[in-house]
Order: structure tokens, then C-alpha cells, then sequence
């Protein structure tokens, strides 16, 4: 049984391939991409050749077995048009197939706009939430963001040029103009670009200007909740008293509620309540 190895390749600029990509794709023996043509170019220019098969999210059954078939004898590099594949790209029916036969599957780590995006952004990266493409339709799109906007954590998702605008409008509407994010395009090639402000502001900016490349849009997540004082505390155990909750479920409610323990809102129940 072969390797199946999962080979990030450049998102832009081609001196971000790593030399284990290469070493790997010059020995496997065959070549699983999204693309024929652009992995092609890709290996044509590092001088490597070798046989293609497309594998997309429209590929036939047929294509899925002939690739499993060499992965029975020899080792087979799965890539995509450009990044980390899987991410937003096919390639999960080829893992969980190779995974089911029993076949070893190796991530080869390389360029990713995710990753590439996120430090450029100024938003903390500690936490975030990976959307990929967005839904094309714009009940579906609006659906998804709705969904997200109560997020604590920092929100990534790639769309197209051609519906960058109605996905900014989107955003401001589902998630808060004053929000702040960074747009990124074409990161890697020649004409990079990282714009910031507020998402209201980068709904102006790209009204103004042609969005012409490849964007990676990353959102300042939700700020948390302002923490409960006592009054608030005394006042909700009040209400729920008030609708006829034992006073342990009317504490237990508020603490869930609150983020305070137990104990501490039972130190703060109202003076003359049950």
C-alpha cells in the first residue's frame, strides 16, 4: 500500500513551494490535482514530470478508483489549483477513501491564504473561525453570516471579485459596520494588497474601486458580553422569582446565564425573597 500525501502548493508567488513538496512530487507516481493544466505549469516549471489525473468536485467514480488503484502499489501526491488541499478545494472523498483502505495519508504543510491572511490582518489570531467560500445565494449567504455574528472569534472566509461587494454589504448587515477587518488580495503575487478599516468603511472603498484578483476576507469576531454586576444578578434572579421558579432553578439559571458561580448568586438573592 502506498502514501497518499496531501501536497500544499503556492498560492501566488512559486519560491513558496517547500523542498519536501518537490521531493515528493518527483517521486510519487501519480499526481491527483484539481487542474491538469495549472499543476502542469507548476511542474513543468521545477522540471518534473509526471502523470496527471484530475480530480475535482465534479470528477466520476471512475477517476476516484484509478487513482486508489495506483495508491494500492506506489504513492500518490494529491494537490490543488493553488494552496493547502481540502481547504475550500476537493480532495475529501480521496482522504476518507485512502483512510478506510487503510493506506497512510501525510499532510506536506505549505502556503494557505488562511494562514496567510490571518497575521496580516492586526486581528488576533488566538481564535477564528474558518468560513471558506461563502453561499453564492445571497438568502443562503446572508443565512450564513447571521448564523456567525454572535462569534467571539476572529471570522475568515474567501469570496470572489465578483461578489466581493454584495458579501461586504452582507456583512455590515449581519455582523455590525464598525466591526474591523482586513481585505487581502492576491496575497503572494505581485500586486498584494492588505486593506483595513471597518467593514462599513471597506463596503465604500470596494463600491469605489473594481475588485479584480483573488480575496481573503478576515472579521473582527463578536466583543464579549459586559459582565454581570450584582444589581443585574439580583435583578433577573427578582424576574424569574417573580414567574414562579424555585429559587435553586432561578439560581441555577442565572449562574449559567451569568458566568458567575452558584454560590455567588445565592450571595446576592434579594433581601426579602423566598
Amino acid at each position: 500500500m502506498g502514501t497518499l500525501y496531501l501536497v500544499a502548493t503556492p498560492i501566488g508567488n512559486l519560491e513558496d513551494i517547500t523542498l519536501r513538496a518537490l521531493r515528493v512530487l518527483r517521486e510519487c507516481e501519480l499526481v491527483a490535482t484539481e487542474d491538469t493544466r495549472t499543476t502542469g505549469r507548476l511542474l513543468a516549471h521545477f522540471n518534473i514530470e509526471k502523470p496527471l489525473i484530475s480530480h475535482h468536485a465534479h470528477s466520476k467514480p471512475a477517476q476516484l478508483k484509478q487513482i486508489l488503484a495506483t495508491l494500492e502499489a506506489g504513492d500518490v501526491a494529491l494537490v490543488s489549483d493553488a494552496g493547502t488541499p481540502l481547504l475550500s478545494d476537493p480532495g475529501y472523498e480521496l482522504v476518507q477513501a485512502a483512510v478506510e483502505r487503510g493506506a497512510p495519508v501525510i499532510s506536506i504543510p505549505g502556503p494557505s491564504a488562511l494562514t496567510a491572511a490571518l497575521p496580516l490582518s492586526a486581528l488576533p489570531t488566538d481564535r477564528f473561525m474558518y468560513l471558506g467560500f461563502l453561499p453564492r445565494p445571497a438568502a443562503d449567504r446572508r443565512r450564513a453570516l447571521a448564523e456567525v455574528a454572535s462569534v467571539q472569534a476572529t471570522l475568515v472566509f474567501f469570496e470572489a471579485p465578483h461578489r466581493l461587494r454584495a458579501a461586504l454589504a452582507d456583512a455590515v448587515d449581519s455582523l455590525g459596520g464598525q466591526r474591523r477587518c482586513a481585505v487581502c488580495r492576491e496575497l503572494t503575487k505581485l500586486h498584494e494588497e492588505v486593506w483595513r478599516g471597518t467593514l462599513a468603511d471597506a463596503l465604500f472603498e470596494w463600491r469605489e474601486r473594481q475588485p479584480r484578483g483573488e480575496f481573503t476576507i478576515v472579521v473582527e469576531g463578536a466583543p464579549a458580553p459586559a459582565p454581570w454586576d450584582e444589581d443585574r444578578v439580583r435583578s433577573a434572579l427578582a424576574d424569574l422569582l417573580t414567574k414562579g421558579i424555585s429559587r435553586s432553578e432561578a439560581a441555577r439559571r442565572v449562574a449559567r446565564q451569568s458566568g458567575w458561580a452558584k454560590s455567588d448568586v445565592y450571595a446576592a438573592w434579594p433581601r426579602g425573597a423566598g
